[in-house]
């Protein structure tokens, strides 16, 4: 029987020479399948996580830009915005020059990474181990923007964790060219200047689109320290670090050595950084606010921050010369307030508003003041209601004498007294009573017309103030804001034709759209006719005798108004073809003003109008076909002939002039023979001559 052939025993030596490297092959082996397992776990979980990221939606961000308003002419007036100065613009409005700077000191690479520049991070991560310290930054321009889009400042690696991804978002989102010009709108440039836009204007008083390389190399160096290479701050170190910037755009191809060093070499021009001047019409900035706000129903963050262009009616001029000519006046009184507001009557276009003395001291409107007697400024809505009536006419007399009325039935007296005490104690008409502001004249009217039908008209004239049928409503004392009275005014100045106040016209937000316009809005509240009689009695205001007499040197036009003097308020109302104004001065506790104090508001008022029209020929008030003009005796208030001791031209509405003849003549007078008549007409013409 065969024995069973055997292999030989192995080698002992043999088997314990091998055995290490057999366990390490097998370890590599492990080790390699391991890292190919991880690796695809890895891809996999990446794959996965950018899809994840690429279907999420961005946190709710958005730019913010300061808002604009400009007046009628398109001259920038003041600005809203919340504690961001920027105006955003398209890539094509910066200058290339910015762009390149700031790619070449910021982000070189910005074009070749996907965000987060690995390259550079590790470069910076060497520089910074061979200096033991935080030298060289690696945040890319991405990063930057998603930092300041969405995150704090503050340093956590939650806070890294998260800009990370929104920097991957980003790039996954938007194309490196919005990326770019999000970033050149959000960059912060010191001196509370955000965005290239705003930046330029500040430092240079120019556009993005027009810097110049010099000033965009010095201008791409400010983000890294604001406060250390601003130009304001510290020139020296600006001028350095424009230097480093122009050797980064010379090192990276962007320009040559030669146009670096003639950069570096140009004088640089900066645009004084003052303290901020008081904001100009303060109080029309916040009323343009109120309207958008509450009228318009748009929310006021996003006013403050959605980058609007805001369209007004004021005019920069207009509103000039009111605030200076209403500070020279004040000047030497300490609590004298005054307010004034300025429309063009024609349309209803707000174009001047001053609403106090001082806005930095007290932000209260006083244009709006619904506390106010407007004493006998209120006339003239009295006499508007009588001559529509048809039941008076500029010839309707009165005594003027001291009087007590009765009303209510007989059961209640009312005793009005003139100004000074002073009277004619003769009978006088109605051109005389508004001239001298005769309160006899005017209760009389009032009781023969009836309180109610003088409430109705002031209605539709525009006074929604609280006001109650009495004897006393006649010399105005129950209140009425300026706004209002410079409303009625000029409703009476414009044939009767109410215009809605405006003070915005168009609303266009950062995209450029449309997202309101005004129409406008007029209403016809009062005969044209009754209206023009009216505007030519008030003008004898500020001739010889009349109550705005002293201010007639001021003006070269032909101007209507009222005066208005109660116990702690001076007002001076009235109103040419192309302004209506209303002045108030006063103190805002009530407290009794002095005779001086209430001698401020006419000056005001005619200075202002003058100063506002300088550029604009005088213009006499058109009259309606529903007037007629002819030569009246004063005495009888008959139409007058050539026997009457006296004669003047008034006018009258159709139908309601004199038809009886004074003295024995049965022939009215004609112009030629007119040597008596008083010299309004003759005013009127030399005022249309210069």
């Amino acid at each position: 029987m065969k024995r069973a052939a055997t292999h030989p025993p192995a080698d002992p030596s043999d088997g314990q020479e091998n055995q290490p490297m057999v366990r390490a092959y097998i370890r590599f082996k492990k080790f390699m399948s391991f890292l190919f397992k991880t690796a695809g776990v890895l891809v996999v979980l990446s794959v996965i996580g950018l899809l994840f990221l690429r279907i999420q939606s961005l946190p709710a961000s958005s730019i913010t830009q300061t808002s604009q308003i400009y007046d009628t002419n398109g001259v920038l007036i003041d600005s809203y915005h919340s504690g961001q100065n920027r105006q955003v613009v398209p890539m094509k409005d910066i200058s290339p020059f910015l762009v390149q700077a700031t790619l070449a000191i910021e982000d070189n690479r910005f074009y070749n990474h996907m965000g987060i520049d690995f390259r550079g991070l590790a470069r910076a991560i060497v520089v910074d181990i061979q200096h033991m310290a935080k030298v060289q930054g690696a945040s890319t321009i991405t990063q930057q923007l998603a930092r300041n889009l969405y995150l704090t400042q503050e340093r956590t690696w939650e806070r890294k964790v998260k800009e990370a991804m929104y920097t991957i978002q980003l790039e996954m989102n938007y194309s490196k060219d919005e990326i770019l010009e999000k970033y050149l709108n959000q960059i912060y440039y010191g001196h509370s200047t955000y965005g290239a836009e705003t930046a330029a204007q500040v430092y240079y008083g120019k556009t993005a689109k027009e810097l110049t390389l010099a000033e965009s190399a010095l201008l791409a160096g400010v983000p890294k320290g604001p406060k250390y290479y601003s130009p304001y701050m510290n020139l020296s170190n600006a001028l350095g670090r424009q230097k480093t910037v122009l050797q980064s755009m010379v090192k990276y191809g962007y320009i040559t050595q030669r146009q670096a060093d003639e950069a570096a070499g140009v004088p640089m021009q900066f645009k004084p950084l003052t303290a901020a001047k008081p904001a100009l019409a303060p109080y029309f900035r916040d009323y343009v606010k109120q309207v958008i706000t509450t009228k318009l129903g748009i929310d006021e963050k996003l006013l403050d921050a959605g980058g609007f262009k805001i369209y007004t009616t004021l005019d920069v001029k207009a509103q000039e010369i009111a605030e200076k000519t209403i500070r020279e006046q004040l000047a030497g009184t300490q609590e004298l307030q005054a307010a004034l507001i300025s429309l063009d009557p024609r349309n209803g276009y707000i174009k001047a508003m001053v609403g106090g003395r001082d806005y930095n001291e007290n932000q209260y409107n006083r244009v709006f003041a619904e506390t106010r007697q407007p004493g006998s400024a209120f006339k003239p809505l009295l006499y508007l209601a009588a001559l529509e009536s048809k039941a008076f006419t500029p010839m309707t007399r009165f005594r003027s004498e001291p009087t007590t009325f009765t009303y209510d039935d007989g059961k209640q007296t009312y005793t009005p007294r003139n100004y000074g005490g002073k009277y004619v104690n003769d009978l006088i008409d109605m051109r005389q009573a508004i001239a001298e502001s005769d309160n006899i004249y005017a209760v009389s009217t009032i009781q023969q017309l009836s309180p109610a039908k003088v409430i109705e008209t002031a209605r539709k004239l525009g006074i929604d103030s609280a006001m109650k049928p009495l004897p006393s409503l006649a010399l105005g004392t129950f209140p009425a804001s300026p706004f209002e009275m410079a409303v009625a005014y000029g409703t009476i100045g414009n044939h009767g034709v109410k215009a809605t106040p405006t003070a915005v016209v168009k609303i266009v937000d950062g995209q450029g759209r449309v997202l309101y316009e005004s129409q406008p809005v007029e209403e016809q509240a009062a005969d044209p006719a009754s209206a023009y009689v009216l505007t030519n009695l008030m003008q004898s205001v500020f001739e010889e005798g009349g109550t705005g007499n002293r201010v007639s040197s001021y003006l070269k036009r032909p101007v209507a108004g009222k005066s208005g003097t109660t116990n702690s308020d001076a007002w001076m109302v009235g109103y040419t073809p192309e302004l209506s104004t209303a002045v108030w001065v006063g103190h805002d506790k009530g407290r009794a003003i002095t005779s001086i104090e209430s001698r401020k508001a006419a000056p005001i008022f005619a200075e202002f109008t003058e100063g506002a029209l300088a550029s604009v020929p005088p213009k006499m008030f058109e009259m309606p076909e529903d007037v007629v003009s002819i030569y009246v005796d004063p005495v009888s208030g008959k139409l007058a002939t050539a026997a009457c001791a006296q004669s003047r031209m008034e006018v009258f509405v159709k139908g309601t002039e004199p038809k009886e003849y004074c003295g024995d003549g049965t022939a009215p007078i004609t112009p030629a023979d007119d040597k008596h008549h008083s010299s309004w007409w003759q005013d009127l013409k030399k005022w249309w001559t210069n």
